[in-house]
């Protein structure tokens, strides 16, 4: 592990009630031993797929302010910076901005990007992000965490097959990253989705596959967590990228099928209609801290 003490700036999502955001990536970060500061870009009562929210939303002035206060005071040196969703053109603009500033105060800023924009075919933020995503953060990021989707969205070419997706990671790494992990693929079988990983650092390069076994149900957050849980443990096994992997598809799945049992028990005691229930992520300290791999990932020649 490395000994520096990692401060995580952490820009994306935050609700209320329940585990989207930065409240799914605050906890597993602070147990895995991280300082972690978030900034909120949106504050929510709760995530929209309850289909009611109010709040409110962080624009670009309101980061410029914080960013301010934080280097006037001396509190901007940052170990990693790490960003969600974001919902508008003008605050995804003034992350570069962040980017730039923080690296002057740290030039080894390592900048752990998630590009949130949709899933399942559907883009879910306004389309003009995608080419400040392709063409201004992206090559800004030591480490990204797209799904299948989003890869497609950023290289503008689909993905049907295992060739295709390395393609696609070669082209973030002539982008600057320098590390790729596609979170989630439907290039598995009936009952695996596939993740998969590349690296490059120095002369070193890694390509690993994992399945994901598919579980019932529908699940809010867990992208959220995939990438503050890659973050952390990249840091604490200086970038072995294969133990990173596995260590966090172990934790999420430990969480889910946490979830789905604690699903079924409300269904059989609570009589209201709503019996969704969030990641279970306090319950699930101890899988957090010692993550019980069962499934190993594949070293790709």
């Amino acid at each position: 592990m490395a000994e520096k003490s990692p401060r995580v700036l952490s820009i994306q999502s935050h609700v209320v009630s329940g585990y989207v955001g930065n409240k799914s990536a605050t906890f597993p970060l602070q147990v895995l031993g991280f300082e972690v500061d978030p900034i909120n870009s949106v504050q929510f009562c709760n995530h929209t797929g309850y289909g009611y929210w109010k709040g409110q939303v962080l624009d670009e002035n309101e980061l410029d302010a914080l960013m301010d206060g934080l280097h006037h005071n001396g509190l901007d040196c940052y170990t990693h910076l790490l960003t969600g969703y974001v919902g508008s053109a003008s605050f995804l603009k003034r992350i570069a901005q962040v980017v730039k500033q923080l690296r002057e105060v740290n030039p080894n800023l390592i900048y752990v990007c998630d590009p949130v924009m949709g899933d399942n075919g559907k883009m879910y933020v306004p389309e003009e992000l995608l080419e400040i995503y392709r063409d201004t953060i992206i090559p800004l990021a030591n480490i990204i965490t797209p799904n299948q989707f989003e890869v497609e969205l950023l290289t503008g070419k689909p993905i049907q097959s295992l060739s295709d997706a390395w393609n696609a990671t070669e082209y973030f790494h002539k982008q600057g990253c320098h590390t790729v992990v596609v979170s989630s693929s439907e290039l598995g079988d009936e009952q695996n989705l596939l993740s998969l990983a590349s690296s490059r650092l120095g002369k070193k390069k890694t390509k690993l596959t994992l399945n994901i076994p598919k579980l019932p149900g529908t699940f809010t957050g867990t992208g959220d967590l995939f990438t503050a849980l890659l973050l952390a443990w990249m840091w604490r096994t200086d970038n072995i990228l294969k133990t990173s992997l596995e260590n966090t598809i172990a934790t999420i799945q430990a969480i889910l099928r946490r979830n789905l049992n604690m699903s079924e028990e409300r269904s059989k005691t609570c009589a209201t209609t709503i019996a969704r229930v969030e990641l279970p992520l306090v319950q699930s300290k101890a899988d957090i801290e010692n993550p019980k791999v069962i499934i190993e990932a594949k070293v790709v020649a």
